[in-house]
């Protein structure tokens, strides 16, 4: 997010370069900084003549180059967005030749989303020569989603608990774009200065605040085996929204965790927030896991978690529901 910032800051400050190469796994920020450069850098007046956008599937390299050579009418400089770039991985090295000498009244930005250059090339030696940017957008981790979340909101006025951040985050993945389509629908209905809670997500998003993973977890960890099949019963009657295999994933991760935790020899909270990477205030639900399994039956549990993640994915279990594999997951977990 820094990165962003200060690339945004610099073009804001008239610091404009010849080509933005902009790749990588995470689209949200490919398409912030694309958006951003479309929407600022020509006048209204300047675009109808001066902005390009093309499409990957839609032209060749030849004809990116092409555009990119022309010369701006009646303004500073051109602007030509190539969106969907991806769709020419297997040319794209023809780029280099362009990038060595890029016209200097032209912005160009190419946004390749899902892949990266190989930097060993040409093309990702004669962008860096050039003088121009080449920015990856990374995807994040699954613990680093809702400090994302964080700050994205109290960047915009609003704060959100580490629940609700959490629910978001389990019942949404890592997609950025996507989480942020759900954030937008929370600031539409709720004033500056709310700090979102778990309540807010369930009443707007539809996510339930009392039977989803998150729970699911906290239930295992303290081995309240009424709870935990109380969820397992909910998920089974809603299988499209509470697949096996998320659950299966999100269980081995903690349980990864616990391992982590049971070879630690400082178990001070903030040294295990630390080391297993967790919000300070789900570190109670660490240790009490902890105390509640030691690590020989941490080894057992992840093992059975390998085994019914290969059931849950069909193999082996073809006519099994998800939902009575979950049951019986969870009762050689808890028993």
């Amino acid at each position: 997010m820094d990165e962003v910032k200060q690339l945004v800051a610099a073009i804001k400050k008239g610091d404009i370069k010849p080509i933005y190469f902009l790749m990588g796994e995470e689209a949200y920020y490919i398409d912030k900084i694309s958006d951003f450069i479309e929407n600022n850098i020509l006048d209204e007046a300047e675009k109808g003549f001066n902005q390009m956008v093309l499409y990957g599937r839609d032209v060749s390299v030849d004809d990116i180059v092409s555009n990119a050579k022309r010369y701006p009418m009646m303004a500073e400089r051109q602007v030509v967005i190539v969106k969907e770039a991806q769709d020419l991985s297997r040319t794209i090295e023809k780029l280099a030749s362009y990038a060595e000498n890029p016209q200097p009244t032209t912005v160009l930005v190419v946004n390749y989303k899902y892949k990266k250059l190989d930097k060993r090339k040409a093309l990702y030696k004669a962008i860096n020569k050039s003088g121009s940017v080449v920015f990856e957008s990374k995807k994040l981790y699954d613990n680093q989603v809702p400090d994302w979340i964080r700050r994205v909101l109290k960047g915009q006025g609003y704060d959100i608990s580490p629940k609700a951040a959490q629910m978001l985050v389990e019942f949404l993945g890592t997609d950025l774009s996507k989480v942020n389509n759900e954030l937008d629908k929370l600031k539409i209905v709720l004033p500056k200065g709310t700090q979102i809670t778990p309540e807010h997500i369930e009443e707007n998003i539809g996510i339930s605040k009392d039977f989803n993973n998150f729970e699911l977890r906290k239930a295992v960890g303290e081995r309240n085996i009424v709870k935990a099949h109380q969820i397992a019963k909910y998920f089974a009657d809603n299988p499209k929204d509470n697949p096996m295999v998320v659950t299966v994933a999100l269980l081995f991760n903690f349980f990864s965790q616990l391992l982590h935790l049971h070879g630690m020899t400082d178990k001070n909270p903030r040294s295990v927030a630390s080391a297993l990477r967790v919000n300070p205030y789900f570190v109670n639900e660490y240790l009490t896991a902890a105390r509640n399994y030691p690590m020989k039956k941490v080894s057992a549990v992840i093992a059975l978690l390998r085994e019914f993640d290969v059931k849950s994915k069909g193999v082996g279990a073809n006519a099994v529901p998800q939902g009575d594999l979950l049951k019986e997951l969870l009762v050689r977990i808890l028993g």
